[in-house]
Formats: structure tokens, sequence, C-alpha cells
């Protein structure tokens, strides 16, 4: 949650609008994916240490649903672990630096809409949520 944290003030800071734990066409669930002004969309995957990052396997599928491809950690985490074909960021719970940019690949029209759709449902859904609970209480 610390990475998470700063790298959502980071993004805030960029006008970058957000959703965590997004599920995927794939069946995979992306840690935060992020909307930009021109209908950008960036993926993070968020590494807490050595281990996390080496164990796992599951993010070039990532790739096949966003523009640009990030790894998140801290500065505990040592930088050149990650592969230098996706972006980097270091954060806390404050904030968050972007390292190193994410090379660009461009969604297909058909890929981009279905993500748009997935990312103002999931937001949507969630909004509702909160405002269910806050009448709840």
């Amino acid at each position: 949650m610390m990475v998470r944290r700063g790298v959502q003030r980071l993004f805030a800071d960029l006008k970058l609008s957000m959703v965590p734990e997004l599920a995927l066409a794939s069946g995979r669930r992306a840690d935060l994916v992020a909307l930009g002004p021109s209908g950008e969309i960036w993926i993070v995957e968020i590494k807490s240490s050595i281990e996390d990052f080496r164990t796992d396997s599951k993010w070039p599928d990532y790739r096949q649903h966003c523009d640009r491809l990030f790894f998140a950690t801290h500065a505990g985490v040592p930088a050149d672990i990650f592969p230098q074909d996706c972006g980097l960021i270091i954060a806390d719970e404050w904030s968050g630096h972007l390292l190193r940019e994410a090379p660009e690949h461009r969604l297909a029209a058909a890929t981009r809409k279905a993500m748009m759709l997935r990312f103002a449902r999931a937001a949507a859904d969630r909004l509702l949520l909160a405002e269910l609970a806050a009448g709840a209480s």
C-alpha cells in the first residue's frame, strides 16, 4: 500500500486518473491502471521486494492491455533488477519519482475501447459502492 499510495500521488500530480486492482480481459488483475488526458493507458505492477519480482511471471501479459508498462517499488529494492523495456517508479507513502519512462506500445483501437470501458465501469461501480456504504452508516 505504501508504494501504491506514492504512485497515486505522483499520478494525481501528472493529471492521470487511476483505478487500483483492475481485472483485465485476460483474467489477470493489474495493481494500478492509469488513464491519461489524451486516452493513453498505463499499467503499474508494484513489487515490494526482489523475491516478489523474481517469483512473478505474469507481468509480461500486461503489455497487451496498455500503452505503457511500469514497475513501481521502494528505495530498498535495487532498480537494476527491473527490465529496461519497462518504466520504473520509486515511491514511498508520500510521493513517487519517475525514474525511467516506459516505452510506448500503442494499443489497437478495439483493445483501447475495451480497456476504456473496463476502466469506466470499474470506476463507476466503485463509486456507487462507496456511496451506498456511506449512506448505510
